[in-house]
């Protein structure tokens, strides 16, 4: 155009503002180490499985997003593989959640940024020293156990509030700590005593040490029931609303993901607080009106935290390995019928025989001829007769899988499952009915597990079994039966006659053999005390009847073991001695403490609201303390983990109690001295203040008299005391007859 100039005009701003800028960077590139060496020919079927894990914690990768180098010269896959994510933000996310993560049993992920690697290549490798960080002394979680006067601790909740107390003599009990805690649905110590747990509207908290500072959290919204694994290493919540998980949420190792929509129960990790899976506790296929209660807990723990297990009613148990929660061997155990299982609990000789073990590798092949291998994980499953094959109780070893005895049943009802607390004995407790199916009764079949071919004993009993339990370490068992008819549809304020028996392990005849019956009881309840020998019976839940009975089966058996050796008639069970009865209103929940001398009842505000509150008494039935106060819900001792002291050092501490008796004797003393000496210092103190007080009303009357008469005579200084005495002179008695 004529006349204009345009070569002058500078369009660099216009340029720069409207430039297209190019991502060239490689923040959203992970390089994820720990892939399987394949061949081509599996290539696809290796991607589509990395993006599936990928996707289980909220990352949608494409097969395109993966490069995989290849090793030309064997055709190979070199291990590692580069994937590129939408944005840096989801590349973090992804090296959060799946760093050390278990694909396979074979393959762990190692994840790292590709500019973390770039930067590694360019690297200085000049050295500095590094800065010294000052040490910070984490709290002991279990420095409660190293209290100078071994005292226990309880938690109780009332109200909104909670407190926790320490628990020994008199003088020795107080408010431990009382927290600030709110908004919650209840609390639940660990097996161990190491956590309390409480249960709020988004999830689970821990607390703990001597601070009680938070430990961890696991975010499970509207969570309703906990169960925690025996060793403390997991922990299992369950809410009777499916997981959702909504956009936007937050993603991770800790959280729901998208895949965990519509479960209800999760498994966590309580050291790292990582989410291991979630499963479903409803079953589709069960129709609106024949869907039973769900069964807590509804994942059973092997004793040594290695397995859990659930049953798919009528079809199979699940056993999963812990951590990875894979299933065991990539198959359940297909049974048909199955209704229940229990694991066996690992007792004190399990666990010596695996030391022995651990001794044995540390020492070497050697010995390994000497020592007694600790047996497998044991579990034991029931299921019901099904056409002409009858109902069946099937004890199993795991992870091998073999059956070790199967005992055919008949005409069962039901079947209960009850393991003795070290894995020596099993009952299962079976109601069977009769031809006409018109009356029920029951028979105990009980397994000794420790001898050979695990021989089975019956117990036939011709009344219906309401309670059973077995002695803790011990060879006994109570049980409460009833024939009453009300029994199964009792009405308002009428109590079920109950008889309660004891049994032993009879050892001259491999036999359980009746110890003694108490007949014409109201008591539904059977609590042994944790050391064993003391057993309460109690009447819990009746409007009508409240009361306890504090029993002591080895009353005047000076030596315990002495009762092996029983055999006449008029000793057999001679050693059982009601040591007390109490009566404690509305009692709800029984429990002992952990040193088996003191027991606790509460009257919860969540079964009823009369005299809600608890109650602490002594192994005889003395009450200690009682405070009734409205709206109580909870009173729970603190668990005490195992002995550390072998079995040697326990028997040696036993031998020498007196020697230590006398330090705890000193002790009482002095407290009683220092009680005494309080005592006369307040009394004397008392004395002082009225004589200093005497003296001064004299003074200010002495003066006011000399200022109204002047001087005072000394006459009228003296103070005159009158005495009354009655004596009596005659006494005489008189009979009056009307």
């Amino acid at each position: 155009m004529p006349g204009t100039i345009t070569d002058d005009i500078d369009y660099t701003d216009i340029e720069e503002k409207y430039r297209v800028h190019y991502d060239d960077g490689f923040d959203q590139t992970l390089v994820v180490d720990g892939v399987p060496i394949i061949d081509r020919s599996k290539l696809e079927r290796l991607l589509a499985k990395i993006c599936k894990e990928f996707s289980r914690k909220g990352l949608s990768i494409k097969p395109d997003d993966i490069f995989m180098p290849w090793d030309d010269s064997s055709g190979k896959s070199k291990g590692y593989l580069f994937v590129d994510f939408r944005n840096a933000d989801d590349a973090n996310l992804a090296l959060s959640a799946l760093h050390n993560h278990p694909f396979d049993s074979k393959h762990t992920f190692k994840i790292n940024r590709f500019t973390d690697i770039e930067g590694f290549a360019n690297m200085d490798e000049t050295y500095d020293e590094p800065e010294t960080e000052e040490f910070t002394a984490k709290e002991h979680l279990r420095a409660w156990l190293a209290d100078p006067q071994g005292r226990d601790q309880y938690v109780t909740y009332r109200g909104d509030d909670v407190e926790i107390h320490w628990h020994g003599k008199p003088s020795q009990s107080e408010l431990a700590f009382k927290p600030e805690w709110k908004e919650f649905l209840y609390v639940a110590w660990s097996p161990l005593g190491t956590y309390v747990a409480t249960l709020h509207r988004q999830g689970v908290r821990l607390w703990g040490g001597p601070s009680w500072k938070p430990q961890q959290r696991f975010a499970h919204p509207l969570v309703k029931l906990i169960d925690f694994s025996p060793c403390e290493q997991y922990l299992v919540t369950w809410s009777n609303e499916p997981i959702v998980v909504p956009e936007g949420a937050l993603q991770g190792s800790q959280y729901f993901s998208p895949d965990d929509e519509g479960n209800n129960i999760a498994v966590w990790d309580i050291k790292s607080g990582d989410l291991l899976r979630t499963f479903s506790t409803n079953n589709d296929s069960d129709l609106p009106a024949t869907k039973k209660q769900m069964q807590w807990p509804a994942l059973k723990w092997s004793p040594d935290d290695k397995f859990v297990a659930r049953v798919t009613a009528g079809q199979m148990i699940s056993v999963h390995e812990l951590p990875s929660m894979y299933l065991h061997g990539k198959k359940s155990l297909k049974i048909e019928g199955v209704v229940d299982f229990e694991w066996c609990p690992q007792g004190e000789k399990d666990k010596e025989d695996a030391d022995k073990d651990a001794k044995v590798a540390l020492n070497g092949a050697a010995s390994k001829a000497t020592v007694k291998k600790a047996r497998e994980n044991m579990l034991v499953y029931w299921t019901p007769e099904v056409v002409n094959q009858p109902a069946r109780v099937t004890l199993l070893a795991f992870p091998s899988r073999t059956i070790l005895r199967q005992k055919n049943l008949f005409n069962v009802t039901e079947c209960k499952i009850y393991w003795q607390n070290q894995g020596d004995f099993l009952c299962v407790k079976v109601d069977r009915h009769t031809k006409t199916k018109k009356s029920i009764f029951c028979n105990l079949e009980i397994f000794r597990v420790r001898e050979k071919d695990y021989p089975v004993e019956v117990v036939e009993l011709k009344d219906t079994v309401t309670d059973f339990s077995w002695e803790p370490k011990g060879e006994r068992f109570a049980i409460v039966s009833s024939n009453d008819p009300n029994l199964g549809n009792p009405g308002p304020g009428i109590t079920i006659k109950t008889d309660v028996s004891f049994y032993q392990l009879e050892h001259g005849k491999n036999d359980f053999k009746l110890l003694r019956t108490l007949p014409s009881r109201t008591s539904n309840a059977i609590r042994w005390s944790p050391r064993g020998r003391h057993v309460v019976l109690a009447t819990v839940g009746s409007s009508s009847k409240s009361e306890l009975e504090f029993w002591d089966l080895d009353f005047n058996v000076e030596d315990t073991g002495r009762r092996e050796g029983l055999a006449s008639k008029e000793e057999w069970g001679s050693g059982i001695q009601l040591l007390g009865t109490a009566d404690h209103y509305g009692v709800t929940d029984v429990e002992w403490d952990p040193s088996g001398r003191y027991l606790a009842t509460s009257a919860s505000a969540w079964t009823h609201t009369l005299e809600n509150g608890f109650a602490i008494w002594d192994f005889r039935g003395q009450e200690i303390i009682k405070h009734i106060q409205d709206r109580f819900k909870q009173f729970i001792w603190r668990p005490r983990p195992p002995t550390l002291l072998t079995k040697d050092q326990q028997k040696l501490i036993r031998k020498n109690l007196r020697e230590y008796s006398r330090t705890f004797d000193e002790d009482d003393a002095a407290e009683e001295s220092n009680v005494s000496a309080e005592l006369i210092a307040l009394r004397k103190r008392l004395v002082d203040e009225w004589n200093a007080w005497r003296a001064l009303c004299k003074k200010d009357s002495t003066e006011e008299r000399v200022q109204k008469h002047g001087k005072v005579h000394p006459e009228e200084e003296k103070e005159e005391i009158e005495v009354w005495v009655d004596e009596v002179i005659e006494q005489t008695e008189e009979i009056v007859i009307e």
